[in-house]
């Protein structure tokens, strides 16, 4: 059964802001609410490879083993670190220019993916987190844990992109000015290399 408190829960969790929420927000901005869009399924898709390792019990493995943990966290962290790097380097990416290229869908979910995927918390989560909510002892566990999984993945979904549409709506105030433009595109920068160095100094 769907708890009131695993929905509360999860809301909270979903709502922190992170590197999804971050990436997602900065994509509104840049490029629009459809890319918004994209950037949140992919962020929703990159919870699913942290669900079949729990599901297959890879994730037990992962977060007894120093090592694995260690290195799915180093490869968050070079990659958080290549997004601030780009962030900082685009310097287009809150004009507005129809001619310009604009990022496919296909690399935005792509890339927000990758966020997701590289993020070892989400599997720390799924390990810890909601096998509290299944019944162990029901035939049906695994269904359990599927169906709060995709709870989980369905509120995500809906919060960024209500994150992703009310960064749109901010758009034109936005790119009206050149200093909040800079302001802007260093903040996101600055927020994604901390990110990456909180993950870096980060326990398991």
């Amino acid at each position: 059964m769907i708890s009131v408190e695993f929905l509360i829960t999860s809301l909270v969790v979903v709502l922190i802001p992170g590197t999804g929420v971050l990436f997602t927000v900065s994509t509104g901005i840049a490029q629009g609410r459809k890319a918004s869009l994209w950037a949140a399924l992919g962020c929703t898709l990159g919870i699913l490879p942290h669900l079949l390792a729990t599901v297959l019990g890879l994730a037990a493995v992962m977060h007894t083993s120093a090592m694995a943990f260690q290195i799915l966290k180093i490869a968050g962290v070079l990659y958080l670190l290549y997004i601030a790097y780009a962030t900082w380097q685009d310097k287009t990416a809150f004009a507005i220019d129809h001619m310009a290229p604009k990022v496919t869908a296909k690399r935005l979910v792509i890339r927000a993916m990758l966020l997701n995927v590289l993020n070892p918390k989400l599997t720390i989560f799924f390990l810890a987190f909601l096998p509290q909510f299944v019944n162990v002892e029901a035939p049906s566990s695994l269904n359990q844990l599927l169906l709060l999984s995709g709870v989980f993945m369905g509120m995500t979904f809906a919060v960024f992109v209500v994150y992703g549409v009310m960064a749109h709506g901010l758009r034109t105030r936005v790119i009206e000015s050149s200093i909040v433009q800079n302001w802007l595109r260093r903040s996101f920068a600055a927020t994604f290399a901390g990110l990456g160095a909180n993950l870096a100094f980060s326990e398991r």
